[in-house]
């Protein structure tokens, strides 16, 4: 049975003169988290290895990843990274003084040449920057060919840091997977994820790094999505114009009812209005709704005012109105 979305995690802690102490932990909290989406549905077929200890196993085990056509093939490393004037390395602990680990470039011609539709690398070392920098070699070996996407901690010439036992990367792309780099369909993606930390690390800080070449993003995760679909996919129901306003008034305020002990005003409450306010406040809330000439929701409906889409509204709803929700 073909294996659609496989995974190598790879975190070494046991170098025998410089040991880690976060890799192993790094590597395996990130397996454990894209091994399912949100909902708890599959998501990877994820190998875990901790402590290879020499060049020559991780190396096969980088090739059986990339080998086959599987939809989508994700390498993780964390641990060691070194780079010399002829180019970067992911260190292995029966490293010499020239033979450090397995080569940058050589992991990038593997999953250059695989036939895996979606090949992605995620490097947590230092230097892991020069995976498939031009600046490095020349250029001559770096080509970064289409379905290839490449997310490291720092660049070429940066440390990667570990804080408290975990490396300030993982631990940025751990919360981007869990939801923090999600879309409002609560799809997480290899940019939005650089996205994400490069936004919580400031510029005194090690930099992120993302080289891709791809048509369309495929999604790391899943999280669950902060408005639910369906209502996402009300959009175009309450404005059939995306710069068409939807007009409200006090029925559609749920408290607005002679039940509850304050000034109440006509129209009153009615019960399909009330549901689809409780949609337009939720579609408020993540941003894709205003309410027009008020500041909140609630004075909009009470003063018969009215709320519009915005720029973002817009947008989620063309996807809606192109069947892409």
């Amino acid at each position: 049975m073909l294996t659609l979305r496989k995974a190598l995690v790879v975190g070494i802690n046991k170098y025998p003169s410089s040991p880690l102490h976060g890799c192993i932990n790094d590597a395996s909290a990130f397996a454990s988290i894209i091994e399912t989406n949100g909902n708890g549905s599959p998501n990877f077929d994820v190998r875990l290895v901790t402590d290879v200890p020499t060049k020559s196993e991780l190396k096969g085990l980088i090739i059986e990843l990339f080998k086959g056509d599987s939809e989508t093939s994700l390498f993780y490393f964390s641990g060691h990274g070194y780079i010399d004037n002829i180019g970067g390395y992911i260190v292995t602990p029966d490293y010499t003084p020239h033979d450090f680990g397995v080569s940058m470039d050589e992991i990038l011609t593997i999953a250059n040449e695989s036939k895996s539709k979606n090949r992605i690398i995620i490097l947590d070392c230092c230097h892991s920057g020069a995976f498939g920098s031009p600046k490095v070699n020349g250029g001559v070996t770096t080509q970064i060919v289409e379905g290839v996407s490449i997310l490291t901690a720092s660049k070429d010439n940066e440390p990667s840091l570990e804080v408290n036992g975990h490396g300030v990367f993982t631990n940025l792309l751990l919360d981007a997977l869990q939801g923090g780099a999600a879309d409002l369909r609560g799809h997480i993606t290899p940019g939005s994820v650089y996205a994400y930390i490069d936004q919580a690390l400031g510029p005194w800080d090690q930099r992120p790094v993302f080289k891709t070449n791809i048509s369309r993003f495929t999604s790391l995760r899943t999280a669950t999505p902060s408005v639910p679909i369906g209502i996402l996919r009300k959009l175009v129901n309450y404005f059939p114009a995306p710069h068409q306003y939807f007009a409200l008034d006090p029925s559609f305020e749920v408290t607005n009812t002679e039940q509850i002990e304050h000034k109440v005003i006509e129209p009153y409450a009615n019960p399909d209005n009330v549901v689809i306010f409780k949609d337009l406040q939720k579609l408020e809330s993540v941003g894709l709704v205003v309410p027009v000439d008020e500041e909140h929701m609630y004075f909009a409906a009470m003063n018969s005012k009215s709320c519009k889409l915005t720029a973002l509204g817009y947008h989620y709803w063309r996807l809606v109105k192109d069947r892409r929700i």
